[in-house]
């Protein structure tokens, strides 16, 4: 997910039930900021307010949460029997599986549907209906740090064997992460699913079915651990324990020569005076350095909940959020990238800039996590709490990744 691309703010806005209310609505959405002046209130504050202007017999209640609460809390929240009418967060077909959701159809015009990009509308679907509506997103690139890759002699990598080059030249040279793994519990589920797709390999198989541990994953985290962790290119920190977080942390000090990266981290890296370059991610020599393997996309999900019978009032808020102007200035915030066609077809409106683009072009084609399992929640926890083992040093990658697929497999068979 999206999810977590910025530090959590403690929730804010009135928590009080109103769903109930005639002509009132209720939004639970995720706090994107890290501090009261980056805080999301601002921008939900101005567009209700521009909505109820416009719609002078609804009125819109927002209720903001931290990431690390709010999937736990709207599921209790609909588990006890009161739902908001909607939800901004990073998963939904759990709910969808429940059938406590409004389709797409039911709340948008056909024009506004089909306006979502194609690799985010896929994973907002279940079977061919639209549940999970895509709000903002992003893709993940190469950073290396082009100030250190001069003083090595070293250029930007291909293909894993360029990978491991420049980084034991890094080390060689001092730097202290010269490529940072993130494995720690935090996000390694990105962290693995990269390195997976760039060996042809992925969480999933042509048919949308779990294939963890798959001849090629298994020989992505056995090269992994052979070329990069056991010959120490991968830093001080052991992968298992390396959070994303602070392997982001590192690179905006120098730190780091090479690293997974978002928009925003392109951003904070810059305005610290890193000098800062992005590269799809360099292919598994066996592919060879012309394929080009899609790159893994993250995006947040608004749905819209049955339970108080607010269609109409919700299809109405959804179109007008949606709007170009509206979408474009959240995303502009954050560095993300907008979920529809048009919006972006608007660089300068959606505050991207001529590097966000590279992000957009591979989001365009990109692989996203399987959201639309409602299975996926559980699957995506115990990859994150177990994917570094398969690079430890008495770490056996095959026995790992097999131990991650039979828990994911007994997971699907329970919600079947």
């Amino acid at each position: 997910m999206v999810l977590g691309l910025l530090l959590p703010l403690s929730g804010c806005g009135d928590s009080g039930n109103r769903a109930g209310d005639s002509g009132t609505i209720r939004l639970v959405a995720a706090e994107y900021g890290d501090n009261e002046a980056t805080s999301s209130k601002a921008f939900w504050d101005k567009v209700t307010a521009d909505f109820t202007k416009a719609n002078p017999g609804i009125k819109v209640e927002v209720q903001l949460m931290p990431w690390a609460d709010i999937d736990r809390e709207v599921s209790r929240m609909v588990k006890s029997g009161n739902a908001p009418d909607m939800a901004l967060m990073g998963s939904y077909s759990d709910f969808a599986a429940q059938d406590k959701l409004y389709s797409a159809d039911e709340l948008l015009s056909v024009t506004a549907e089909a306006n979502f990009l194609q690799p985010l509308a896929e994973a907002g679907s279940v079977g061919n209906t639209l549940y999970g509506l895509p709000w903002v997103a992003s893709s993940r690139l190469l950073f290396y740090n082009q100030g250190l890759f001069k003083q090595v002699g070293v250029s930007e990598p291909k293909t894993w064997s360029d990978l491991k080059s420049a980084a034991k030249a890094l080390k060689d040279k001092g730097v202290k992460y010269p490529y940072a793994l993130p494995l720690g519990p935090e996000e390694a589920h990105a962290e693995a699913m990269i390195w997976e797709l760039s060996n042809g390999g992925g969480y999933a198989d042509s048919s949308g079915n779990y294939n963890l541990a798959s001849d090629q994953n298994i020989s992505t985290f056995r090269w992994l651990k052979d070329n990069l962790v056991g010959p120490g290119l991968t830093g001080p920190v052991p992968p298992s324990r390396l959070n994303r977080a602070d392997a982001f942390a590192a690179f905006t000090r120098g730190e780091v020569g090479m690293l997974n990266g978002y928009p925003q981290l392109l951003h904070e890296a810059r305005a610290k005076g890193i000098d800062v370059r992005t590269a799809p991610m360099p292919v598994a020599d066996d592919l060879g350095a012309g394929e080009n393997p899609p790159a893994v996309g993250v995006a947040d999900w608004m749905m819209a909940f049955k339970e108080h019978g607010k269609r109409v009032e919700i299809g109405k808020f959804l179109d007008f959020v949606y709007q170009d102007k509206n979408l474009s200035d959240f995303a502009g915030r954050y560095h993300l990238l907008p979920s529809t066609v048009s919006a972006s077809r608007n660089p300068s409106g959606a505050g991207l800039d001529s590097n966000d683009q590279f992000f957009l072009t591979a989001l365009r084609g990109a692989q996203l996590y399987p959201v639309n399992d409602p299975s996926w929640v559980t699957v995506s926890d115990t990859i994150k709490r177990n994917i570094g083992r398969a690079v430890e040093p008495n770490g056996d990658a095959k026995a790992v990744l097999e131990e991650i697929a039979a828990k994911a497999n007994e997971e699907t068979r329970k919600r079947q």
